[in-house]
């Protein structure tokens, strides 16, 4: 059976499953047990899928959309106090103050102007989550991003200009190209910048981005089976 019919039939047992491996890759590399947070990417899944991991234990959800995530999530949250959302989509500055309101963490400051709105947010909702700069490690045109030559400069300006904390850095390495040389890239620049977290890998590479130093990954096809189709 593939991981995407398991996991569809039964995200709880694929759930334990990535848990199981995460450790694994995580003794392989000589870190700590539990040096790796598993991010639920439940981005689009159906709350069937989603609620028999949530009730496994699983407290770490990944969500690409302000407006969506806030309707699956704002109840949940109240009654789940250990619930940790992440925001891993791309942030409007226009939904910035929502997104203040609403995730525990966001990984997608890419742009100066984002920057500006967060730290107005963050003003006005006297609440800061943690956040993390997005790299475009493979400088996809497409892709959002600062581009690893200004990640060190952006880093700078966001910490000075705007006084937000980065915790973190994240990367989406090129679908069609080996992965491990973006997450060492990722993993240089966070160090020589003095930044902690490393949210990179998923599910096709999360065991590679334990051993180039991921602090967490981001999975969802293994855990929830594949995305089903936009209606």
């Amino acid at each position: 059976m593939s991981a995407h019919s398991a996991s569809a039939a039964d995200p709880a047992a694929s759930w334990r499953e990535v848990k199981a491996r995460i450790a694994k890759a995580e003794a392989a590399a000589g870190r700590a047990a539990g040096a790796v947070a598993l991010v639920a990417v439940s981005k689009q899944q159906p709350w069937a899928a989603i609620e028999p991991v949530l009730l496994a234990g699983q407290r770490l959800f990944g969500e690409n959309r302000v407006q969506e995530a806030e309707g699956r999530w704002s109840a949940v949250k109240t009654e789940t106090p250990d619930l940790e959302l992440r925001l891993i989509g791309p942030l409007q500055t226009n939904k910035a103050r929502e997104a203040v309101r609403l995730f525990d963490v966001i990984e997608t400051l890419d742009r100066e102007k984002l920057a500006a709105a967060l730290a107005d947010a963050v003003q006005k909702e006297g609440r800061c989550p943690r956040l993390y700069i997005e790299v475009n490690t493979g400088e996809e045109e497409q892709k959002a991003g600062v581009s690893p030559g200004e990640a060190d400069a952006f880093i700078t300006h966001v910490r000075g200009a705007f006084g937000l904390a980065v915790e973190g850095l994240m990367c989406i390495p090129p679908a069609h190209e080996p992965a491990f040389p973006h997450f060492a890239l990722l993993a240089k620049i966070a160090a020589r910048n003095g930044v902690e977290k490393l949210s990179m890998g998923m599910s096709a590479d999360f065991e590679t981005a334990i051993r180039f130093g991921a602090t967490s990954v981001r999975v969802g096809s293994a855990v929830f089976g594949a995305r089903p189709p936009r209606g």
